[in-house]
Parts: structure tokens; C-alpha cells; sequence
């Protein structure tokens, strides 16, 4: 079983891309795994057959194919499972399929730091340092009942099992992601509220851009603020009405944060998600006679336009959401 990890090297904003170039993987197989907002697993078990070739000389043929037909490099990990392809990935580079042969797993995983297995977290990883399992192969050699002892029976046994290379994943043919989010973390740690509402109100704007692009709305929006202590604090609101429209969006961001009643607190990032996206299409609008929403509005679909044309950088996220 090989599994490639793609990574289109899309700008920002682009996710309205990714439909296509997921039907370019699907032109290799029918088994293809969407990671918005610019990846995807693709498994191609029965490609290597019916091609003759191997994963690496497929990788190959899709990014030329990516970059003629789309303009679209990526970058591309292989391996016999979707947990290693994906730990290829990030030592791969434009041009070059990073591979991990079957038969090859603990090779590949033996020296590397335990952070950097899928699934552990900050503090699991500091838990297993302190007792000097610090890397894979320290983690695969340790008796699992120790492994249970530290970290729980079930991620004890789960952990024992992946840093020895056996990875029990598997590619869940879907559509595009469900949800979609937008991170802002600062340059240091911020106590000024000012600046957070200056974060939120470009992630929303982003938000909004993104969700038009892809003619999609949302039913729920999720802030997360992460502190200087790693610790981190999620809020959910249902939206009275599914919506796309970047002002709604900042309004209910903005509701959250303030719910929040943060004090000088020392923030070192803030992520908006969209949850619960549907078509556009099927979506109902509540009527207004407000005519500043309506000039919002049109002024929105003015500059979807000129990004569409022009770029993600015609127009800045959320100047338009104040």
C-alpha cells in the first residue's frame, strides 16, 4: 500500500483552487483524501498496477501535470501508510518526492524527535522526554507497559505502535473540508486588546473571502486564543443565519472575544474556524432594509472580483468587515 502526502503550493486565499487539483489526483485514483487548505492523500495501491510505474515516478507526472495545466507546484511524500507519507512530507522539497520504501520505517523514524510522531502533543512529548524517550527509536525500543504507565494504556499502545512503523491509517475518500480557519499568531506575546481585535477582524475577513470563493456558507464560527502559558481558551456561536458576508462574521467574532472578559492577558495567537459549511446556493438570506449592510455587500462582490483578477493582495482581508 503507498500513499502520497501533496502539498499544492497554493498563495493564501486560493483554497478555491483545490477542487481542481484534486481532480487531477483523481485522475491517478479514486482514492482521495481533501486536507484543505492546500493538501490531500492520495492511495495509489492500484495506480502502481495499472500505470506500471512506482509512487515516486507518479509523484513526477502529477507535478508536471499540476504545473502545466495549473501553474501549481507542490511539494510530495510517499510512503506505505497516510501517518509516514505525511512525516515525508516535511522533509520533502519542490522537485524532489520524498519516499519511505516499505521495510523502511524504523530507518526513517528511529532518529527523529518524538514531537514529531502525528498525534503527540506538547505535553505528551515533555512527559516521555523527562523519562528520556525523547526520540522514535527510544520510544519503539521501551517495554509498552512502560509506554502505559506514562501516557495512558490506549495512547500508550498507540504510540508504541506508530514509532515502530506500523501505521493503521487509512485514505477516506471526501470532499473538500467541512470547515475552514485562519490563524493570526503575533510576533510576541500581545496584552493589547486593540491588536486583538485587529486580529480578528482580518481573520474574518479572510474567512469571508475564502467562503465566497468556494460559494460556501457557514452555520458556526469557533474562536481559539492560545496564551504565553500554551494554554488555550475555544468558543463556539451558531450564527443566526448561515453567511459568508465578512462583517456578520467579524460581529460574532468580536461577541466571542468580548464573552471571553480577557484582562491583560498575554496572547500569542488568534484562529477563527468556520464550521458547518454548506452550499451558498441552498442557503437562506434574512431580508434587510438596512442600506449600509447592502452597500457592504455589493462592495464585497466588488472586491472578489478584483482578488479573483488580480490576486489575494488587491484587496486586504477584512478592510472591508470594519
Amino acid at each position: 500500500m503507498t500513499i502520497l502526502c501533496v502539498r499544492f503550493q497554493l498563495p493564501p486565499m486560493y483554497e478555491a483552487a483545490l477542487p481542481q487539483l484534486l481532480g487531477l489526483l483523481e485522475e491517478f485514483t479514486p482514492v482521495v483524501e481533501a486536507l484543505p487548505p492546500d493538501g490531500a492523500l492520495a492511495d495509489l495501491r492500484g495506480a502502481e498496477r495499472y500505470f506500471g510505474r512506482d509512487a515516486v515516478e507518479l509523484a513526477s507526472v502529477i507535478r508536471v501535470r499540476a504545473l502545466a495545466l495549473h501553474g501549481v507546484d507542490c511539494v510530495i511524500g510517499a510512503g506505505p501508510g497516510p501517518m509516514l507519507a505525511r512525516m515525508a512530507l516535511r522533509d520533502a522539497r519542490p522537485g524532489l518526492t520524498r519516499a519511505v520504501p516499505g521495510g523502511e520505517e524504523r530507518v526513517f523514524l528511529d532518529g527523529k524527535p518524538v514531537a514529531a510522531l502525528p498525534g503527540v502533543g506538547t505535553a505528551t512529548a515533555r512527559t516521555l522526554c523527562e523519562y528520556g524517550l525523547d526520540t522514535l527509536g527510544r520510544v519503539a525500543a521501551a517495554p509498552l507497559s512502560t509506554l502505559q504507565r506514562l501516557v495512558g494504556a490506549r495512547t500508550g499502545r498507540e504510540l508504541h505502535e506508530k514509532a515502530r512503523g506500523v501505521d493503521r491509517g487509512r485514505v477516506v475518500p471526501n470532499g473538500v473540508s467541512r470547515s475552514l480557519a485562519a490563524d493570526r499568531p503575533f510576533d510576541r506575546d500581545e496584552l493589547d486588546p486593540d491588536r486583538h481585535r485587529r486580529a480578528l477582524l482580518s481573520s474574518a475577513g479572510e474567512l469571508g473571502a475564502r467562503l465566497r470563493a468556494v460559494d460556501k456558507v457557514c452555520r458556526t464560527l469557533t474562536l481559539t486564543v492560545r496564551y504565553a502559558d500554551r494554554s488555550a481558551t475555544t468558543r463556539s456561536r451558531t450564527l443566526k443565519e448561515p453567511t459568508a458576508h465578512s462583517a456578520a462574521l467579524t460581529r460574532t467574532a468580536y461577541d466571542l472575544y468580548e464573552a471571553l472578559g480577557l484582562q491583560r492577558a498575554r496572547v500569542r495567537s488568534i484562529a477563527l474556524r468556520a464550521e458547518g459549511l454548506t452550499s451558498a446556493e441552498h442557503a437562506s438570506h434574512q431580508l434587510t432594509f438596512d442600506p449600509v449592510d447592502e452597500k457592504v455587500r455589493r462592495i464585497e462582490e466588488v472586491a472578489d472580483r478584483a482578488r479573483a483578477k488580480f490576486g489575494p493582495r488587491a484587496v486586504m482581508p477584512g478592510s472591508l468587515a470594519a
